[in-house]
């Protein structure tokens, strides 16, 4: 019987085991999760602040997962050292994993820039585990002045999730926009309005020189005070296990597109891993939910012996405000076809006779479609494309088409 071990307890870590058991079903799953939590959906910890979510309500998978799959769930135990000779992952609490195939899903962690005086500050939080959401959760009250440097998805949704539970919510960024790595000044123009029409103020293009216990001196020679820090300037992958192992990394742990890495029996998927970005040519970490599925799914059928290629990794990212949505995916080069209205911005970007990358914001459109297209690369000239810039829709597509992209509708 073939032993399994999973290093994290992520969404992809449970897209591996799905992985696993589809090819495997008698091997021995043993995951080391350093959270004490079953597999959840980080996106979902902002609407747990704000009151949307329970913590039930935020998992993954059913209660009966890991039972059901089979697994052995090590919860609050941390990997310190995978051992690739003698085929083993060592413990936290010196306990040893032996395994046959090995699956690194260990995610990403805040990165913190030093700042002076932030040693000084009491109430500071991380935004990125369900933990630190509970913290957070504790700390703020209705009279809490909350401030957030980071005006990126993590920061924004963590400031929109306390925004109507403070007595207010102020964002500092050094770019000079919000979600910068995601969105070009006027696009990005739309989400600030809305945000600041619910109440949210914004220093951009500033940054923190220094803090005091209670308040943080911009460098502009702004001084704001607050009763909670949240630093949610940006991520790193956690790449440490498999470099000190003597596997090759790069901005993330570098696998094949069967999630292999260069350790033998080694595997890697998730915010961790860098795999091909299909509609920018190029390797990268692709730090997404569904990319993340797919990565520990395929990981984990090829750990069990099986053959499954991730081959349609894309950037994408769906975030919304207060009913303003922005979806975008793929890469921004090539033609553009863009449509404007006053609260929404529509931009389709193609070359080679493919769909390259979209940027939605404020629209109401079915965007799947055009995510399929990019991670298919599905040739223009083989739709009605002119139907398609003006609505994703399936009559864009011939029936044949139909039948079997969309399951048969036609």
């Amino acid at each position: 019987m073939r032993k399994y071990v999973i290093i994290g307890n992520c969404i992809a870590a449970a897209g591996c085991v799905e992985g696993i058991r589809s090819a495997d079903p008698e091997g021995s799953i043993t995951i080391v999760s350093e959270e004490n939590h079953p597999a959840y959906c980080r996106p979902l910890i902002s609407y747990f602040l704000d009151g949307r979510a329970s913590l039930e309500r935020i998992s993954y998978r059913a209660p009966d997962f890991y039972d059901k799959a089979g697994c052995a769930v090590l919860y609050g135990k941390r990997a310190v050292a995978i051992k690739p000779d003698e085929k083993t992952v060592e413990l936290d609490d010196g306990t040893s994993l032996p395994y046959d195939a090995l699956c690194v899903a260990t995610g990403s962690s805040p990165f913190v820039p030093k700042m002076e005086g932030l040693e000084n500050v009491k109430n500071k939080f991380s935004f990125m585990t369900l933990d630190d959401a509970v913290a957070l959760d504790k700390a703020v009250t209705k009279d809490s002045r909350v401030l957030v440097v980071g005006a990126g998805m993590i920061g924004l949704k963590c400031a929109e999730g306390l925004l109507e539970r403070a007595a207010s919510v102020t964002v500092v960024d050094l770019a000079d926009r919000v979600l910068s790595s995601v969105l070009d000044s006027e696009c990005a123009a739309l989400i600030r309005r809305r945000l600041e029409e619910h109440g949210m103020r914004f220093y951009l293009s500033d940054s923190a020189a220094r803090f005091d216990a209670d308040t943080a001196y911009l460098k502009s020679g702004a001084v704001v005070g607050f009763d909670a820090l949240v630093l949610a300037v940006g991520i790193r992958p956690n790449v440490s296990l498999v470099k000190d192992a003597g596997g090759e990394v790069d901005r993330g742990i570098v696998v094949d597109d069967r999630q292999r890495a260069s350790l033998p029996g080694v595997y890697a998927a998730g915010d961790c891993a860098q795999t091909f970005d299909v509609s920018g040519g190029v390797s990268k970490v692709l730090a997404i939910l569904p990319n993340a599925y797919m990565q520990g799914h395929a990981a984990g059928v090829n750990m069990a012996g099986g053959d499954e290629v991730f081959d349609k990794g894309i950037v994408m990212n769906s975030i919304g405000f207060f009913g303003m949505h922005a979806m975008t995916a793929g890469c921004y080069e090539g033609e553009v076809y863009e449509e404007k209205t006053e609260n929404s911005i529509k931009r389709l970007y193609t070359k080679d006779n493919v769909l390259k990358g979209f940027m939605l914001v404020g629209c109401d459109e079915r965007a799947g479609i055009y995510t399929s297209m990019i991670r298919e690369r599905t040739p223009l000239d083989s739709v009605n494309f002119d139907i398609l810039k003006k609505t994703a829709t399936t009559a864009a597509f011939s029936a044949e088409q139909r039948r079997k992209k969309f399951g048969g509708v036609v």
